[in-house]
């Protein structure tokens, strides 16, 4: 039995669907397993259908059956695991790796790695039997490396979810940019919407989309380009490529919002550090990750 007990966040006047905000903006489960786990809502104290709109401000509380998911094909793919405990696992994804399966890409995923890893712990059956699954909490685009953490079950899942929406995790990530901002630090602060003239890429906006934040600080100049030290303070798709495309500064290697470096055609983006509490702790943890090869071979121009 899964739980959720919380109260919306939305872009100022927006409001949705309560199983489009449980599938899109908390990621407990996607709208086609609403109603197949039997889930049940109160929005202000008062029960609802998936379908009541919901906007800031609405307490919400939710309970769920965990059923077991058939649709996650466990595969042994070779993972770098930072940490692991029976609540939650830290991995160091690999780029390339898609995190979960969708459209065109139903296996060979983070989630299909990790069904596999947690049938392997000892708990008598499988892990699908037993109703546990892979739990995502967050997410890194197919070619952005570095630290990820996802949780074996609802109750670490709700618990680390938590501080992602409340904005408590401190996530620090490297990029490698074209050319270097006139400023050895600064703030981006610029709303994200989705681009009209193209569906999978996205700009930036005065007057509509969803407010977004990031620091930046120069580490290091480079022969035509420079290491930057980036932490978004929030968490919005293509957040940090979209803002340094904006500030005329592309990170090297992007496919989507940049051109290619000399022999560099992979993007230069790794997650380098995650801070947060862990269920069960007191005090928050900090995972840090070394440079990827394709950054130590730029940092050496």
């Amino acid at each position: 039995m899964g739980d959720y007990h919380g109260f919306v966040d939305l872009p100022s006047g927006r409001v949705v669907r309560l199983d489009v905000y449980i599938a899109e903006c908390l990621g407990l489960m996607r709208r086609s397993q609403v109603k197949a786990r039997r889930l049940s809502a109160t929005v202000n104290g008062k029960k609802v259908k998936r379908s009541r709109p919901v906007r800031t401000g609405d307490e919400l509380r939710l309970s769920w059956e965990d059923i077991p998911p058939l649709d996650i094909i466990p595969q042994r793919i070779p993972l770098n695991i930072v940490y692991e405990d029976d609540r939650v696992i830290v991995v160091n994804k690999q780029q390339g790796l898609v995190v979960h399966p969708g459209a065109g890409n139903m296996s060979g995923t983070l989630a299909n790695a990790l069904m596999w890893r947690l049938n392997q712990k000892p708990r008598g059956d499988s892990a699908s039997a037993a109703g546990l699954r892979p739990f995502i909490v967050h997410r890194l685009d197919k070619d952005t490396s570095g630290l990820l953490i996802a949780a074996w079950d609802c109750a670490a899942l709700s618990f680390l979810a938590d501080q992602f929406r409340a904005r408590t995790v401190r996530k620090v990530y490297a990029a490698v940019v074209r050319g270097c901002p006139p400023e050895r630090s600064g703030v981006i602060s610029a709303n994200i919407v989705r681009d009209r003239n193209n569906r999978k890429r996205f700009t930036v906006s005065e007057d509509s989309g969803r407010s977004a934040l990031t620091y930046y600080k120069v580490v290091k100049n480079l022969d035509g380009c420079s290491l930057l030290r980036l932490r978004p303070k929030t968490g919005r798709t293509h957040q940090i490529r979209v803002h340094l495309r904006s500030i005329g500064h592309p990170i090297v290697g992007d496919p989507v919002y940049g051109q290619p470096y000399g022999r560099q055609t992979t993007l230069a983006l790794h997650a380098k550090s995650l801070e947060l509490v862990l269920p069960g702790a007191e005090k928050r943890t900090r995972f840090v990750t070394k440079f990827p090869a394709r950054f130590r071979e730029l940092l050496v121009r």
